[in-house]
């Protein structure tokens, strides 16, 4: 196992990861006006596709499920370079609490039955957050946790243990081994399902892939290699809320791919902005925030500040880019999720150890938070749905 500070450091070097040896153990501020553009979408062929409604309807602003409606509103901060993670009271926008986790910890996700929240962290072990006290439970050992989704039923916890180049399905409570998906690619790291829940895309950052997992037999089905693989990072993965096609963030080419997730063929591309990150849909459905991180602290040549695109879904065949917030002074937006009421992005700034507030009416920078080292996926809590299917708040 390497040392944390090299883990950490190619945690941030990497995509989205953390790129650490496999673990061998295995157990049961201030405001500013931000400036708005448009710009027209790319084009391809006209296809037909049939539509599902908004798909996040059940998440739309205010609509707290009973079992969350009297857990205090925090944002939770996993620190992957200090082992920590911290929580931000969003009515004050101050740090109120930090508490230590396991190794590298990467992201902070919603239980299925939105009655934990586990801290993902890498370097073998999960900790879970009571979200009604926002303390700390034991830490449990668990083999490769980088990322974590729920089956829509919630039979399943989905741990992507990345290093390993597997997809575990393990008991959502025990988590107890039920069988494991071996996956042809390198760097698997974000999931998605399809409107029904019949099949799920993962990315695949090291090798520029998408493979689509059948959901109620755990079978791969299919994989599809984006053009120019090699200088492709797929990151986060998202449904958009009509349910017409995923949008896949990816990093080294700066924007969006459009996929027909039921074809799983590539339909088009998007462009966003440098380091195309997460991708997160508004409270009403009605737009899709796309975080791009580039940063100059990146390797390689300068790529600009970090910022975020504003997305319409369903203007033209691939959606619209019609405004774009840049991050003033410069910073790194990374992962996170929109508060209960819609009128707040939160985000981590993976380089520049904040975290940014961002007005979803505006894209005024209402807050930057000083954090810990290496802050990635955090999530916000309560939020409005009825399940979780993992990651930072997938709520339908």
């Amino acid at each position: 196992m390497r040392s944390l500070a090299v883990a950490g450091v190619l945690g941030l070097l990497a995509g989205c990861s953390s790129e650490l040896a496999a673990p061998t153990h295995e157990s049961a501020a201030s405001r500013s006006t931000a400036t708005t553009t448009t710009t027209t979408t790319a084009t391809t062929t006209t296809r037909a596709r049939a539509t599902t409604g908004n798909i996040y309807r059940a998440a739309s602003a205010g609509d707290l499920d009973p079992a969350v409606v009297h857990d205090p509103a925090r944002v939770y901060v996993p620190n992957s370079l200090d082992g920590t993670v911290s929580v931000i009271d969003p009515a004050t926008r101050r740090v109120i609490d930090t508490f230590p986790t396991g190794r590298v910890a990467q992201h902070v996700v919603p239980s299925h039955d939105l009655r934990t929240l586990w801290v993902n962290n890498n370097s073998g072990s999960l900790t879970p957050i009571d979200p009604a006290t926002g303390r700390p439970g034991p830490t449990r050992t668990i083999d490769d946790p980088y990322n974590m989704y729920f089956t829509p039923d919630g039979r399943f916890m989905i741990v992507v243990a990345e290093a390993r180049e597997r997809l575990d399905f393990r008991d959502p409570h025990t988590l107890v081994l039920h069988d494991a998906v071996r996956v042809p690619c390198k760097g698997v790291n974000h999931i998605d399902f399809a409107a029904n829940g019949s099949y799920f895309l993962a990315t695949c950052e090291f090798q520029g892939r998408i493979i689509k997992v059948d959901t109620a037999t755990h079978q791969l089905v299919d994989t599809l290699d984006l053009p120019h693989a090699s200088m492709s990072q797929p990151q986060d993965v998202r449904l958009v809320p009509s349910g017409r096609f995923f949008y896949v963030a990816d990093m080294m080419q700066n924007g969006v791919h459009v996929i027909d997730g039921d074809q799983l063929t590539r339909i088009g591309f998007l462009p966003t902005g440098p380091g195309t990150h997460g991708v997160y849909p508004s409270r009403d459905g009605s737009r899709m925030y796309i975080t791009n991180r580039g940063s100059n602290t990146m390797p390689g040549p300068p790529r600009g500040p970090g910022s975020v695109a504003v997305v319409d879904p369903e203007v033209g065949e691939l959606g619209s880019v019609v405004a774009r917030w840049p991050i003033p002074g410069g910073g790194s937006p990374d992962m996170g999720n929109v508060s209960a009421d819609g009128r707040e992005l939160w985000l981590a700034g993976r380089f520049d150890s904040e975290v940014y507030c961002l007005d979803t009416t505006t894209g005024a920078l209402l807050a930057r938070i000083g954090v810990g080292a290496g802050p990635h996926g955090l999530t916000v809590w309560p939020q409005p749905g009825r399940y979780s299917l993992g990651h930072t708040g997938n709520m339908r």
